[in-house]
């Protein structure tokens, strides 16, 4: 097998990718595991409807939110779709102190029928137990994690836009609930999921961001939680990202914490760069990446479609260099939030460079939104209908 070869297998056959394939039960099977308590519309018709006329990202939500409660001595329970509302917690609770939580995300969409889809929400539940081993938390039964998104957005169903590029974020999140002070896992959990109207996470669309590629901080270390996806990652990223804001630019950029060379990923996005000759190189999964499910989604796409992927290492010296020499074409970023979306702008100390090339990036984008808002066919049985 080729170097090429090996790579581009090993991207499509990781355990999250295998997880993504394995059949879901339909939503009927599942519907149930999360009852609703309390009443069913909380929101007035003319309160939801003006919500839904100016959508942004994640600023307004929906009427319930999901609940499950573990504790070392029974597990899992107390699962229930209940008003969304303030959450109650210790001033000593172990979240606030020792950071351990895990979070996903994930949309429904709604298409032209009037019926609710999600995108291999298996993935994101697989990769919420890789979050939550990571973080020393219980791991949520695949199915019940999946329950939890049929039962809230049935429940709340009247919030999903139909709006073009709109959508109903999901926000699944588990955290250490438990009341102590001393470093040690906690044994009581609460899972929470919440759901946000939302319409494009970039407001100009496809239109080119300019990057500012750190090279001062780093988002994560060898050995720790990079692969995860968990706040503490988040949170390290955000001094870099009012670093960037004072340059001008949109989101950034880190590169690996070892050689201080090697570009890994958006502050909440993979990247990919396309090559003159229609090859696609993508950063091997180091272990301080988190293992995107568009990321994953993309490269089965541009594999079937007949074009070359690497994973590779990909040196900031290199790719400005290939930049410059024309052998790279575009750059592009993806995530479940912002889909995908071309890199025009890359700056740091020492450079500023503008790419132009934007062509793949939109044929992935029509793909892959086209398959999400069901415009057209799903060959890999990726779409889950919840509603």
């Amino acid at each position: 097998m080729t170097e090429t070869a090996a790579s581009v297998t090993s991207s499509l056959e990781t355990p999250l990718a295998r997880a993504a394939a394995v059949p879901v039960p339909q939503a009927d099977e599942l519907a149930g595991r999360f009852p609703l308590t309390g009443p069913a519309r909380i929101a007035s018709d003319a309160e939801r409807a003006q919500a839904l006329t100016d959508l942004h990202f994640g600023h307004v939500f929906s009427d319930h939110m999901a609940h499950a409660r573990w504790t070392r001595q029974e597990g899992w329970g107390g699962h229930e779709v209940r008003p969304y509302g303030e959450i109650s917690l210790s001033p000593a609770a172990a979240v606030l102190h020792y950071g351990q939580e895990v979070f996903e995300g994930i949309k429904a969409y709604r298409h032209a029928d009037g019926s609710i889809w999600t995108f291999r929400p298996r993935y994101n539940a697989a990769r919420m137990n890789v979050s939550a081993r990571r973080l020393a938390l219980p791991e949520m039964p695949e199915e019940d994690f999946i329950a939890s998104l049929v039962d809230l957005v049935r429940a709340d169903a009247d919030w999903v836009p139909e709006g073009d590029g709109e959508s109903l974020y999901l926000r699944p999140f588990m955290f250490a609930s438990e009341a102590f002070l001393g470093v040690h896992a906690a044994g009581v959990v609460d899972y929470y999921l919440i759901a946000s109207p939302s319409g494009a996470y970039f407001t100009h669309g496809l239109q080119p961001i300019s990057i500012w590629v750190s090279q001062n901080y780093h988002r994560a270390g060898r050995g720790g939680t990079g692969f995860a996806k968990t706040g503490g990652n988040y949170a390290s990223s955000l001094l870099p990202q009012q670093e960037a804001d004072a340059q001008g630019c949109d989101q950034v950029c880190f590169l690996d914490d070892v050689t201080e060379k090697n570009l890994e990923e958006l502050g909440g996005m993979n990247i990919m760069v396309v090559d003159a000759d229609g090859t696609v190189r993508t950063p091997h999964l180091t272990g301080t990446i988190l293992e995107g499910n568009t990321r994953s989604a993309i490269i089965r796409l541009l594999t079937d479609a007949g074009r070359r992927v690497v994973e590779d290492t990909i040196t900031l010296e290199g790719l400005l260099a290939d930049i410059e020499s024309g052998k790279v074409s575009e750059v592009f970023a993806c995530g479940t939030a912002a889909v995908v979306v071309p890199l025009g702008h890359l700056k740091g100390e020492g450079f500023d460079v503008r790419i132009e090339g934007q062509e793949v990036t939109h044929q992935i984008h029509d793909r892959l939104t086209g398959i999400q808002y069901g415009r057209l066919e799903d060959p890999y049985n990726w779409m889950y209908r919840l509603a």
